[in-house]
C-alpha cells in the first residue's frame, strides 16, 4: 500500500485497534501513529498492535513513542530496563555524562527497534531554569546550554545508529516557560537577546532528522501566536535562525495551550509551516474530522521525511556490557521527583470534559 500520507500522527485508544480506528487509518493513511501507556501491556501485544497498524495504514507508517527516560517513559519495567531522566545524566561529571548519554540512547533505541517502534520523541533539548514548569523540570539535561547541546547531539547520533529516528524537542526552547502547556498557554516575555541561550542546543543540533515545536508565545518574536501556529516563528526562527533542516511535527495539538477544534488547530499548524501535526487523545470523532480534512504531506515535507526514514535501514549491534555499564553510571545520581505526568493530567481533563 503506497500512496501519499496524511500530514498527521494519530493515536489509538487501547491495546488493539477498534473497527472504527481501522477504517479511519485505512482511509487517511496517517504519516504515523503515536503509542502511549494505554496502548502497552506486553511485548507480544505491542508487536501485534504495530502489525495491525501497518496492515491497516501501510508498511511505511511510522510508530512513535515518548521514551525519554525518567517519568516520561511509555515502556516501563519489566517490559524494558529502567531508564534515568535526562537530568540524572546531565548531573554526572562531563566524561561520564557523555558516556551515559550515548548508552542511554543506544539502549533505548535497541529496545524500541526490537518492538517495531521507529520514532522516539527524544531527546529533550530545552534548557532547565529554577522556575521551569514542573511539566518539563527533570526532563532537561542541564541548565547549561552547551551541555544540553553536547549531550543532545551524542544522543541523536546513537539513536540513528540503532535505526530509530530521534525527534528533538521542543523547538525553539521551552525552558523559560512557567506554565504547563498541557493546561494553558505559556507566554515568555524575555527580550530577543535572552532567548539566544535557549536556541543554542537546537542550533547545534539543527541537522537532526525530526523536531517537535513548542506551544509557547515568544513575545519578542510573535506576540500574537503560539510558536506552533506562527508562520513567522517557524520560518524566521526555526528554519532560518536556528537552521533546522528536518521534518517538523507539532507538539500535541490537543493540549490546552492551543484554542479551537482539533481540525482548526491542525490546519493552523500546517499553514504556519509544520510538516505534520500530532494528535494524542484518540477521540475517534475528533480524529475523523481532523484526518479526513487534513492535507496530504507536501512535497517538501515528504522529502524531509524520506530523508529521515533512511535511518530505519541502520541496525546497531547489541553489546552485552552496555546495560551493566549504564546502570553503574546512573546508580548514584539524584532522582528527580517523578510524580508529575503531564500527559496523564491531560487525559484526566479529557475524561472530566466528557462526563
Amino acid at each position: 500500500m503506497e500512496s501519499i500520507q496524511t500530514a498527521a500522527f494519530l493515536s489509538c485508544r487501547g491495546y488493539s485497534l477498534s473497527d472504527e480506528e481501522k477504517r479511519l487509518f485505512n482511509q487517511t493513511r496517517p504519516a504515523g501513529i503515536t503509542l502511549f501507556a494505554r496502548n502497552i501491556e506486553s511485548r507480544e501485544q505491542v508487536k501485534h498492535l504495530i502489525a495491525e497498524i501497518k496492515n491497516t495504514s501501510g508498511d511505511d507508517t511510522l510508530i512513535a513513542v515518548d521514551q525519554e527516560g525518567g517519568r516520561v517513559r511509555r515502556l516501563k519495567e519489566p517490559l524494558t530496563r529502567a531508564y534515568a531522566a535526562q537530568k540524572q545524566i546531565g548531573s554526572l561529571p562531563p566524561k561520564e555524562a557523555k558516556e551515559a548519554a550515548k548508552l542511554h540512547a543506544g539502549l533505548i533505541g535497541r529496545d524500541l527497534r526490537d518492538l517495531g517502534i521507529t520514532v522516539n520523541f527524544a531527546p529533550v533539548l530545552d534548557v532547565e531554569h529554577a522556575n521551569t514548569t514542573d511539566a518539563l523540570k527533570g526532563r532537561c539535561f542541564s541548565a547549561t546550554p552547551a551541555t544540553v547541546a553536547t549531550l543532545g547531539k551524542l544522543s541523536i547520533e546513537e539513536y540513528k545508529k540503532t535505526g530509530v529516528i530521534p525527534c528533538i524537542k521542543h523547538l525553539p526552547g521551552h525552558g523559560l516557560a512557567q506554565c504547563d502547556p498541557h493546561l494553558g498557554l505559556p507566554v515568555i516575555e524575555a527580550p530577543r537577546a535572552e532567548l539566544e541561550p535557549e536556541f543554542l542546543p537546537f542550533r547545534r543540533c539543527r541537522n537532526a532528522p525530526m523536531g517537535m515545536t513548542a506551544h509557547i508565545v515568544l513575545t519578542a518574536i510573535d506576540p500574537e501566536c503560539p510558536l506552533t501556529l506562527s508562520a513567522k516563528g517557524i520560518e524566521q526562527i526555526i528554519r532560518q535562525d536556528i537552521g533546522f533542516t528536518g521534518f517538523l511535527i507539532s507538539d500535541a495539538i490537543d493540549m490546552h495551550a492551543l484554542k479551537g477544534s482539533a481540525l482548526q488547530k491542525a490546519q493552523a499548524a500546517l499553514k504556519a509551516g509544520c510538516d505534520c501535526v500530532c494528535y494524542c487523545m484518540a477521540d475517534i470523532e475528533e480524529m475523523r474530522e481532523m484526518a479526513m480534512s487534513c492535507p496530504k504531506l507536501s512535497d517538501a515535507a515528504r522529502e524531509r521525511l524520506d530523508k529521515a526514514k533512511q535511518i530505519l535501514h541502520n541496525e546497531a549491534e547489541t553489546v552485552v556490557d552496555d546495560a551493566e555499564r549504564y546502570a553503574k553510571l546512573i546508580s548514584d545520581t539524584a532522582v528527580y521527583c517523578e510524580k508529575y505526568d503531564a500527559t496523564e493530567v491531560l487525559h484526566q481533563l479529557q475524561r472530566i470534559k466528557k462526563c
